[in-house]
């Protein structure tokens, strides 16, 4: 059976070159990095030319600005519980909005019930936060401010430059969750603003095992691992040193690719929800239409009438992948905190599907994959009662005409 992988928002292949790259830190350049001999030092120098692909691929100005940690999840911690803890002499209130990640989400309410205060705010119909009320929350005890860059759920892209806009001249940190985006539209650390941005390689085309850092010399953290002078002091433990070099490779190979990409899955991605407008009725895109206020490689759609998750699974059965549910947390969120922030009827949240596009995805991939979704669909609501007595008028739809 041919397979169609529509999961890249998941994770991504790692690429041919990354691999080869990462191939002799395995055996022949083992070396530790903290080691003063010729076999530590070749590490370190990888490293750094790492931290330097890692800095060209979001513009930022020095390599030394860039942290390398465990993956995103770990970059998010640090990132707000550090920055949080460091600068509580100034003030103990942050502001977020509510399509955050967990990890970023959970960070949050772990200072809450330490005494720290937290502005959540709500969404517009696209699921962007809306600055103007970002500046309504500030106060003078504001520290931290974070907003993710795009929505790996709906791919929404967040207004974040000019939230930065807002910030500029406090002393309120702000912190960008670019993990979404990272790879696959241009990131401007100085242009947003940002004090603060992480994002995984795995997911355009690196290893897992290594997340990514940002941190403007003006953003105090406090470490949350300790133990050792890696990483500045912000981050004790061993660097994962070939994970590190094929992130590096990853991220060197995406901002060379970034426009081919970009145009690449663009027009995929209004491929495949033109396919869905046309083949399946009461069908809902989530976020703004394709276009510049999307990243180019997601598409979430709700399907009324059937669960995401049986969709999904009768779908792979047949050699197509794609998400239900939250990407990255599926196992224990079903529905995705922003479609209940957007206060989506929680039975159309329900059905919501997730396909994320890669640079290998082709017309010919999302065609047979169409026909599968449409196939399984059907079959779905032909056994559902709901669907029979929508299609009787005995009760309407939840999706706007």
């Amino acid at each position: 059976m041919r397979r169609i992988y529509l999961d890249y928002q998941a994770t991504t292949p790692v690429r041919p070159e990354a691999r080869a790259a990462m191939e002799p830190y395995w055996g022949e350049h083992f070396g530790n990095a903290a080691s003063l001999h010729e076999a530590g030092v070749r590490a370190r120098d990888a490293l750094q030319t790492a931290r330097e692909q890692m800095a060209t691929l979001i513009q930022a100005p020095s390599a030394n600005d860039i942290l390398f940690t465990s993956d995103g999840t770990e970059s998010a911690n640090l990132a707000v519980l550090g920055a949080a803890l460091a600068n509580q002499r100034r003030g103990r209130h942050l502001v977020v909005s509510a399509a955050e990640h967990p990890a970023v989400q959970q960070s949050v309410d772990l200072l809450e019930r330490q005494g720290f205060t937290v502005s959540r705010l709500g969404l517009d119909a696209w699921g962007r936060v809306r600055p103007a009320e970002i500046a309504a929350a500030l106060t003078p005890e504001t520290i931290l401010v974070a907003v993710q860059m795009a929505s790996p759920d709906l791919g929404t892209l967040q207004p974040v430059a000019e939230i930065g806009r807002l910030l500029t001249g406090s002393s309120t940190l702000f912190y960008v969750d670019a993990e979404a985006a990272a790879g696959w539209v241009p990131v401007e650390v100085t242009a947003m603003g940002a004090h603060l941005l992480s994002f995984s390689p795995h997911k355009f085309y690196g290893p897992k095992g290594v997340g990514v850092l940002y941190r403007h010399p003006r953003a105090r953290l406090i470490p949350q691992l300790v133990g050792g002078a890696q990483e500045n002091g912000l981050r004790s433990g061993t660097e994962n040193i070939p994970a590190i070099v094929g992130a590096g490779v990853a991220a060197e190979l995406a901002s060379r690719e970034l426009a081919s990409r970009q145009t690449h899955v663009r027009a995929l991605q209004q491929h495949l929800w033109e396919g869905v407008q046309k083949c399946i009725p009461q069908a809902q895109l989530n976020g703004p239409p394709p276009g510049p206020d999307r990243v180019p490689q997601t598409v979430s759609v709700s399907l009324e009438f059937v669960e995401g998750e049986a969709v999904v699974l009768a779908c792979d059965l047949q050699g197509v992948a794609f998400h239900s549910g939250a990407a990255c947390v599926s196992k224990t969120l079903k529905v995705p905190p922003v479609l209940r922030a957007l206060g989506m009827d929680p039975g159309l949240a329900a059905g919501t599907v997730l396909f994320s596009l890669g640079v290998e995805t082709t017309v010919e991939d999302l065609n047979e994959a169409l026909d599968v979704v449409v196939r399984v669909v059907a079959k779905l609501r032909a056994m559902s009662p709901l669907w029979d007595d929508f299609q009787r008028g005995v009760i309407p739809s939840k999706i706007a005409s």
